[in-house]
């Protein structure tokens, strides 16, 4: 754009100021003389017109030279408003460009700062998977030992209880022993006091005559009936013993079956306690295809993690490239003297 108040004489006056230093007064000189103001086309006018009337007054042309210099002139300006328009376009292209790659840029690393948070969950459910399998094997190890101390009580109680049987069966024995050598001792003394009745009444029909005269007799068998009935109030304490015995025996059985009892209890105590260490042990071995699921994940976590991060370089190598043939670009604008 020209200045405001251009005038033919400012440029005749910056021309011959030119002139007397010895410079060519090309358009670009006169246009610095003028203080970098004032269209070039204007100038260029005004110095064909100069250059036309002191031809005219000299009665020669102007020199080829200044025609080239000043058409060389022209031209450049002419490529240097191409250069800036195209260099505008290129720097608006390249800003566009720089924003849509800032964009990815910055999308990329949100999403690798989301890759790598998840990677970290990932590890620290893995570390909580393995703490949890260390105190699942701790349990099991504790309930192992459980289960070996069970089943050695158990043993232990076999062992007794075996022993308790054999004791009842020896005890049984005795006593059945004791009840038939009773009842042995039983049917002797009846079969005795039967004896001794018929013969008691023999005796006493034989002697009904002679009752005086037997008297002594009597007697006699009167001492041997009280004997026998002594004799017979001693079995008796002896049987109520031997019931006494009897009846002891049979606690005793009452409490080897209650031990037997507790023993079975014991037992299915036991079975519960195998039952849990065989649902520790399921519990264990999904911990461990849990632990294996992870180890997965966290691996797939991994190669994403490394192809964000060489798209970010490749995303970065692009940007750092365009930036170079930019500032290439600029480096290559013409310079006009």
């Amino acid at each position: 754009m020209a200045r405001a108040g251009l005038y033919y004489s400012d440029v005749k006056k910056a021309r011959d100021a030119l002139l007397a230093q010895g410079r060519h007064p090309s358009v670009d000189a006169v246009r610095v003389a003028l203080g970098n103001t004032g269209s070039k086309t204007t100038i260029h006018k005004y110095l064909k017109e100069l250059e036309a009337e002191e031809g005219g007054r000299d009665g020669h042309k102007a020199p080829i030279s200044d025609a080239l210099q000043d058409l060389v002139a022209r031209l450049a300006a002419r490529l240097q408003e191409e250069a800036s328009e195209r260099i505008a376009l290129i720097e608006v292209d390249f800003a566009k460009r720089e924003r849509e790659h800032s964009g990815i840029v910055t999308g990329l690393q949100q999403e690798l700062a989301s890759v790598l948070d998840q990677l970290r969950q990932a590890k620290v459910y893995s570390e909580e998977v393995g703490r949890a399998h260390e105190d699942t094997n701790m349990r099991l190890q504790e309930e192992s030992i459980s289960r070996h101390t069970a089943q050695q009580q158990v043993a232990d109680l076999q062992e007794r209880l075996a022993e308790n049987e054999a004791y009842r069966q020896s005890l049984e024995e005795k006593h059945a022993h004791a009840r038939n050598s009773l009842e042995h001792y039983r049917q002797s003394v009846k079969e005795q006091r039967e004896q001794e009745a018929r013969r008691h009444e023999q005796q006493l029909q034989q002697l009904q005559a002679e009752f005086r005269q037997q008297q002594q007799a009597v007697v006699k068998k009167q001492e041997e009936s009280t004997r026998l009935n002594q004799e017979g109030a001693r079995l008796v304490a002896a049987l109520a013993h031997a019931e006494k015995s009897l009846y002891d025996e049979q606690s005793r059985g009452r409490q080897l079956n209650d031990r037997l009892a507790t023993s079975q209890s014991t037992a299915r105590q036991v079975e519960v306690m195998l039952a849990q260490v065989a649902g520790n042990e399921r519990l264990i071995e999904a911990l461990r295809e849990q632990l294996l699921q992870s180890s997965a994940n966290t691996e797939v976590l991994s190669i994403q993690a490394r192809t964000l991060e060489t798209a970010l370089i490749a995303a970065q190598i692009t940007l750092a490239s365009q930036h170079e043939i930019i500032s290439d670009l600029r480096g290559r604008r013409p310079k006009l003297n």
